[in-house]
């Protein structure tokens, strides 16, 4: 069986990847190997009754024992170490959660239900460097996979709506500490009074902005709030994340750069779990909503469409409805009246813990073993 090292484990991303390769049964396939940047020799997971002592992570003689090593661990460990084992002659494929390899030209960017036919390709061409795709464009192109087997779309306005474990742990925790701190200082009465709810509103705004809100990590409030701009400033008027909607869309389509130009703004949101999209799209041609949902439901198995209808978008279309689940939902398609041109709105809304991280990694894990 191939070697297979996996780091970053104990991470969000890490820690879903290892959930979901338990639940479906990866690691009879694999001689599985773990490995730590701080616990070395410690004992990690047991997995079906085997229990795991940790390596070196940034040991590369270890790392080059593995034909398969799969990372959460980060950028800043794979700018480290990733060039350092290929110095070191490894041959191995590397297979990666973190954005810092993904736009280089020996590498593909892995959404199989989306682009299979591009990675085949790339194995077959000896490209041995995978990268999961950003997560709020993967959970996009898994909605709308359907248009773009079609050949449909010829622009698309991208406004996500990210959460806060799309940013790590440390953020998730923090929202949940926001919102601990403001109820902290409301009583039941305020609650529940039956007066004016401008007091509780205006006390409410009040420790938002307070010197006591934790916002260490964000840097501002997101409980009751937004945060209006996601990773670097491009200083152009985009940030990296919303650069990356282009970028990646049309690397991942195995398109030249531009083909499908994409843009929007990418906004933080006081979500737990589930990053949602607003899409503008401009098609080739008019399709129909019955079209559209035909489209969309023959593309793959792991998306919904949910029917442009009050009832079924506030219950289906959520990421409360979708948190924790490999279905992407995709609804609210419209016509808009512009011109009488095609263009149209959607939502999408997917798990980015899962299709938008752990889920292209253990399956490109899996098309490996069934090719090398």
């Amino acid at each position: 069986m191939k070697q297979v090292g996996i780091i970053g484990w104990r991470g969000m991303v890490g820690s879903v990847l290892l959930q979901r390769m338990v639940q479906e049964n990866d690691f009879h396939n694999i001689t599985a190997h773990f490995y730590s940047t701080s616990s070395v020799g410690a004992p990690g997971p047991v997995i079906d009754g085997v229990s795991y002592t940790l390596k070196d992570a940034y040991s590369i003689n270890a790392l080059a024992d593995m034909d398969i090593i799969i990372t959460c661990q980060g950028g800043d460990y794979t700018k480290s170490i990733y060039p350092e084992l290929i110095a070191h002659g490894w041959k191995g494929y590397w297979i990666d959660a973190a954005s810092a390899l993904r736009m280089d030209e020996r590498a593909c960017i892995i959404l199989d239900p989306v682009n299979r036919e591009n990675i085949d390709r790339a194995i077959t061409n000896g490209i041995k460097l995978f990268v999961g795709g950003n997560c709020s464009i993967t959970l996009s192109l898994m909605g709308l996979a359907g248009l773009i087997k079609a050949d449909l779309i010829e622009w698309m306005s991208v406004m996500t709506y990210q959460s806060a474990s799309g940013a790590g742990a440390k953020y998730v925790r923090e929202l949940i500490a926001q919102s601990a701190y403001i109820s902290h200082h409301l009583s039941a009465d305020e609650l529940t009074s039956s007066g004016s709810v401008l007091p509780l509103v205006n006390k409410v705004s009040e420790l938002i902005n307070s010197s006591g809100m934790p916002v260490q990590s964000f840097g501002a409030p997101l409980m009751g709030s937004i945060i209006p701009w996601i990773d670097t400033d491009l200083g152009d008027g985009n940030s990296r994340e919303e650069w990356k909607g282009e970028a990646e869309t049309n690397k991942i389509l195995g398109l030249a750069p531009g083909t499908i130009p994409v843009n929007g703004l990418c906004i933080r949101v006081g979500v737990i779990r589930c990053h949602s999209a607003a899409i503008t799209l401009k098609l080739k041609r008019e399709v129909s909503e019955t079209e559209f949902a035909q489209l969309v439901v023959d593309s793959h198995p792991w998306v919904n469409y949910v029917p442009n209808n009050k009832e079924e978008s506030i219950s289906r279309l959520t990421p409360a409805h979708i948190s924790g689940s490999l279905q992407v939902g995709i609804g609210r398609y419209k016509k808009m009246a512009l011109n009488n041109e095609p263009i149209y709105s959607v939502l999408t809304v997917g798990d980015q813990l899962l299709w938008g991280a752990a889920e292209p990694l253990r399956r490109m894990l899996n098309i490996l073993l069934n090719r090398i």
